[in-house]
């Protein structure tokens, strides 16, 4: 068998001549630059666990050797850990004039008093989550969604979770089963709670599928259960991972329309080779995971972690084409952490000990795009919005 290339991770394109400071980056599927492969999971050697950033305070992170320098062990102020980045170590930052973040004060529903009518209830995003469960928790009682008990309680209001349910943080599984406890909860109260299809999804059913099968990257061979671990493949995850876990992410969609707002996960304009309606692009991937190729479903899993499309000066006129393309005025992802579209990550000291500041969705391509990625894993936020947004940004 030929020599294994480094496993894709998220990538992102450099564009020049923009100035980039060194932070953490996410890894990308761009394999034409070689690396030295992560260590055979099956025998790894012992390490300490490495810190935590856990939104202010520091907690114990899994002992996992082959996980411990992703995002959820976050260095935001020293040097980038070795293997966590190892197509791209540097994440390219902007900071704009142009762009707002706007701040999301909570307004909790009063207790006993659920949204109630004939019409749909009001509309809910939430950013990527990361296996971080009492964070997501915190959110969703803050906004009134759920109750003390994690219940739901929101009456006929609507969830979308924009997807990137797993990896990093120290509970994926547990957030997948709170989001489908959810969906049925909601269903009965006479709302919803449903989630898109994230490319971390794609890589945890490409890992369980297909493990260390080689597929073809385009530069060697890589596998998926390499490209999960250094994405930040958590084992406990994978050892709790069942199978009505997988045909629950098998079947979700990557595309939909809501109140006009197109809700994608990727800040990307892939999904367009996908097909030329929304329902077209569910069916293909769906499709595509169905026949179960490991090339085929690498091929997506590798297209959804592009980002950085809506930023720059093509940014407004390629969230348009989506848009036109698909429908709605306005476009919500997550996948690219507000922090590093800000530049607020990156910088070379992080001395003061604080995260990354985030207050809120970030709007940005004319206001066309909102980012919904508040940065969890680096010690930034969850974000529970609501839809629609009245601030939008004048550029």
């Amino acid at each position: 068998m030929p020599p294994v290339a480094p496993s894709p991770v998220e990538a992102v394109p450099v564009p020049a001549p923009v100035p980039v400071h060194p932070p953490a980056a996410e890894a990308v599927p761009q394999a034409s630059v070689p690396q030295t492969p992560p260590p055979p999971p099956q025998a790894p050697a012992p390490m300490p666990a490495e810190p935590t950033l856990h939104l202010g305070h520091r907690a114990a992170a899994p002992a996992y050797p082959a996980a411990s320098g992703h995002p959820g062990n976050a260095f935001p102020e020293g040097e980038v850990p070795e293997g966590y980045t190892p197509t791209e170590r540097d994440l390219p930052v902007i900071n704009r004039g142009d762009t707002v973040q706007v701040k999301v004060s909570p307004v909790p529903a009063p207790a006993g008093e659920a949204p109630t009518g004939d019409g749909p209830g009001p509309l809910y995003v939430v950013g990527d989550v990361h296996g971080y469960l009492d964070e997501l928790l915190a959110a969703l009682r803050a906004q009134g969604l759920v109750d003390e008990n994690g219940g739901w309680s929101a009456g006929n209001a609507r969830l979308w979770f924009l997807g990137d349910f797993t990896d990093r943080g120290p509970d994926g599984i547990g957030v997948i089963d709170l989001v489908m406890r959810l969906s049925a909860e909601a269903a009965a109260a006479g709302g919803y709670c449903k989630a898109l299809m994230g490319n971390h999804e794609l890589l945890l059913i490409g890992a369980k599928r297909f493990g260390d099968t080689p597929v073809n990257s385009g530069a060697g061979t890589a596998t998926f259960q390499a490209a999960w671990l250094l994405n930040g493949g958590q084992k406990q995850d994978m050892d709790r991972l069942q199978d009505v876990h997988l045909q629950w992410m098998s079947r979700l969609d990557a595309v939909v329309r809501e109140d006009d707002h197109l809700l994608v996960h990727s800040d990307t304009t892939a999904y367009l080779e996908y097909g030329e309606t929304i329902e077209d692009v569910n069916d293909t991937v769906h499709e595509i995971l169905t026949r179960n190729d490991a090339d085929e479903v690498w091929d997506v899993f590798r297209k959804f972690t592009k980002r950085f499309a809506f930023r720059d000066d093509g940014g407004p006129q390629a969230v348009q084409e989506l848009l036109s393309t698909y429908g709605g005025s306005r476009i919500v992802h997550g996948h690219s952490p507000i922090p590093y579209l800000l530049g607020q990550v990156g910088t070379e000291d992080g001395e003061d000990g604080g995260g990354p500041v985030v207050d809120g969705p970030h709007v940005y391509a004319d206001g066309l795009a909102i980012a919904m990625d508040g940065g969890v894993t680096m010690a930034g936020k969850l974000l529970v919005v609501q839809l629609p947004l009245n601030d939008r940004a004048n550029a």
